[in-house]
């Protein structure tokens, strides 16, 4: 997964742009400018929640075009002091992304640079965004069979030796521990995904948020509770397609596991707040509000506005299936729009 996606010669992010709507999916930000311009709102509220340090460093994993980031800054004009603290910074594997995230942000009221990774962003307070990051970390399955998780692997199709072909591969061992603890009892036949790269965001935040104050938002598509299951897709053209077709010319992806995530940043030390679906947090910060602010400014594009807001929101579309949580230092808080997550006792 991670040499489909990243490999610099043929990986899918290293080689184009895949964003927008003639081209392989289309993310909320470039759904609408009010995905971004709520979160930058946030953002600037958690900044204030902090005791508004000056600097704070404004990261962004995975930023796509940097539309989210650009609809963010032109938010928070509103506050001219948060724009004077802030920093940003944006991690990004791509080179073809980069270049085009210069271009967005070619006219940033405050610095911009770029990171290979979270670990690379400079310390000090920090305000961290994540839109669709989480279900591009590569992932691991395993399968239950006669009574031991076995890996899922990728071999040679032993039918056609010209394509590729999934089999069970060694005992994972030791590794048993990375299944949810409720799904470690599964009968056979039963698939699990393992999200290592998951793990490595929350410990690497840790530390930073451990030394300064910080608080991570993560958006992304999901379930709020552990299940097994395959989640693996692949998009090509808006298309899904066989993972194993052709790879590197289609984005991997797989669901994000959100009770896993918040067991892990509560066992780092970290508070955790949501799930909440995107319906409900972008309603919680008034997006119908800044929808009908829009449409009384642009009445020839209420149709197009009302349309996006449905979008957006509608638990039919992205409000339900995509799923937001905050992860931050444990003095903070509660973020806006999210609340603490459930203890579970």
């Amino acid at each position: 997964m991670a040499e489909a996606l990243f490999d610099p010669v043929a990986g899918f992010y290293a080689t184009k742009d895949p964003l927008g709507a003639g081209a392989d999916f289309i993310t909320a930000p470039e759904i609408s400018q009010m995905f971004g311009e709520l979160v930058g709102l946030w953002a600037v509220e958690s900044w204030r929640a902090m005791g508004a340090p000056n600097p704070v460093r404004l990261v962004e994993l995975g930023p796509g075009k940097a539309t989210m980031m650009h609809d963010a800054l032109r938010a928070g004009r509103l506050a001219p002091d948060f724009l004077h603290a802030a920093r940003v910074t944006l991690v990004e594997a791509s080179p073809a992304l980069k270049m085009v995230q210069a271009r967005t942000l070619a006219d940033s009221p405050v610095p911009v640079d770029w990171a290979g990774a979270l670990e690379d962003v400079p310390a000090g307070p920090s305000i961290v965004l994540a839109n669709e990051f989480l279900d591009c970390l590569p992932i691991r399955q395993a399968v239950k069979h006669e009574g031991r998780w076995r890996e899922r692997c990728v071999g040679i199709d032993p039918e056609d030796e010209t394509g590729f072909a999934f089999m069970l591969g060694a005992a994972l061992g030791a590794d048993e521990t990375l299944i949810p603890a409720a799904l470690r009892g599964a009968p056979d036949g039963t698939l699990v995904e393992l999200r290592p790269g998951d793990a490595q965001i929350v410990e690497t935040l840790a530390g930073r948020f451990r030394t300064d104050p910080g608080r991570a938002l993560f958006i992304d598509y999901g379930a709020a509770e552990s299940e097994a299951g395959d989640t693996l897709q692949a998009i090509r053209a808006h298309e899904k397609v066989d993972p194993l077709d052709a790879p590197g010319t289609a984005d991997l992806t797989a669901w994000v596991d959100f009770a896993r995530l918040a067991e892990t940043a509560r066992a780092a030390g970290l508070a955790v707040h949501g799930p909440a679906g995107q319906g409900d947090f972008l309603a919680g910060l008034g997006i119908e509000a800044r929808a009908a602010a829009l449409a009384q400014t642009r009445p020839d594009r209420k149709a197009t506005i009302a349309r996006q807001l449905h979008r957006l929101t509608d638990p039919a579309e992205m409000g339900a299936l995509f799923k937001v949580m905050a992860i931050s230092s444990p003095a903070l808080p509660d973020p806006p729009g999210l609340s603490p997550y459930p203890d579970g006792d």
